[in-house]
């Protein structure tokens, strides 16, 4: 089911778009209607908004994300995937902070995304199988140097990570540290300071873990070893401000 469906949608968009580039669906004009819409007052005015400038780019956007990443759900077509996403979204767009400076096409990417995987890893609780989760990302290896655990109850997580940021920004800026150690250090930073908002509504410690690792791959461009590898120092900071709470 899953391979009939990427392989009819794959045949479907090279039919669409051989003889033509790809545009930019979701640049300056869309980033202003998301501020437009969500400062509008009225129904009415979201809804005139979101039909005239979001819906065909979040449409777009939401196909490529399930092509790119092959997030096809057992049992369920193209279209229904689509409209699923499309609508979940939608319930999520509230939470969208502008006066963060932040893209909306990225907070919108990551909160499809995160969806999809987490209804793909739901089906397959359900159904008791085991699909390799290199079928979803690729392989997010399970080693002791990417696992952690906060087992301190005194200790909330946001005080953990606000301690890590400052500890972080330290290294990457005072240190010398290799090119895919500062990239990756960047890619942290970015991930703890919006936590929030890019792993929205999941209390799941093993799916958050799985997301990260594949967020970190997308931000850096490095393969799993490179992010192991890179991971080190890392990791020591964490278990540092660990030790220093339990000393405490």
């Amino acid at each position: 089911m899953l391979k009939e469906n990427e392989e009819q949608e794959n045949l479907n968009e090279v039919k669409k778009k051989k003889g033509r580039r790809s545009k930019n669906y979701f640049a300056e004009t869309e980033e202003k209607a998301v501020v437009d819409y969500l400062s509008a007052t009225t129904f009415d005015e979201k809804n005139k908004i979101y039909n005239k400038h979001l819906r065909d780019p979040l449409d777009k956007m939401i196909s490529s994300i399930i092509r790119r990443y092959k997030l096809y759900r057992k049992d369920m077509n193209f279209d229904e995937i689509h409209v699923d996403t499309h609508s979940f979204l939608m319930t999520k767009i509230d939470k969208f902070k502008p006066s963060k400076g932040k893209k909306a096409y990225s907070y919108f990417g990551t909160i499809c995304k995160n969806y999809l995987m987490g209804q793909i890893m739901k089906d397959q609780k359900e159904t008791n199988r085991k699909i390799p989760y290199e079928d979803i990302s690729s392989n997010l290896e399970h080693t002791p140097d990417m696992i952690y655990y906060i087992d301190h109850e005194e200790v909330t997580t946001e005080e953990i990570i606000q301690k890590f940021l400052v500890k972080l920004k330290v290294l990457i800026d005072n240190e010398k540290i290799t090119i895919e150690e500062n990239r990756l250090g960047q890619a942290i930073q970015d991930l703890l300071e919006n936590y929030s908002t890019r792993f929205p509504d999941s209390t799941n410690n093993k799916f958050n873990k799985n997301v990260i690792l594949f967020e970190l791959r997308e931000m850096t461009n490095l393969s799993t070893k490179e992010i192991r590898n890179s991971m080190k120092k890392f990791k020591k900071i964490y278990t540092e401000i660990i030790q220093d709470i339990l000393n405490e």
